[in-house]
């Protein structure tokens, strides 16, 4: 379902985070949430790690992680569950809120292109 949303967003957009790797994982582990002073799992959906290109990381330094989006699966079940979005919105809303992050998107810029999701 995740690749199905990637795959979704203009072709434009993908090509520029190619190097994005998107990992499904079951839920932020505890040092993710502490980090973030996160008490509850299941309020972490998503989460982009790494350099944005709009802090300079278009280029990535020898040795350095690749930049990557995660997704949530039980929150975004949880949240799925809860709401009347079906599941594919959420993991796109969820993707591309990540990504987003990638770019240094606004808010408007980030529903924009979830808007041009196929």
């Amino acid at each position: 379902m995740a690749r199905r949303a990637f795959d979704g967003l203009p072709e434009a957009f993908r090509t520029l985070c190619s190097d994005v790797v998107i990992k499904v994982e079951e839920e932020a582990t505890q040092e993710v949430l502490d980090h973030f002073g996160i008490e509850d799992e299941l309020e972490l959906m998503g989460l982009f790690q790494g350099v944005g290109l709009a802090q300079g990381g278009g280029l990535r330094a020898t040795g350095s992680l690749p930049n990557m989006v995660f997704l949530y699966r039980r929150p975004i079940l949880t949240y799925w569950a809860e709401h009347r979005d079906s599941l594919e919105e959420v993991v796109t809303h969820v993707l591309v809120h990540e990504i987003g992050h990638h770019f240094g998107l606004s808010d408007d810029d980030m529903a924009k292109l979830e808007r041009s999701a196929k």
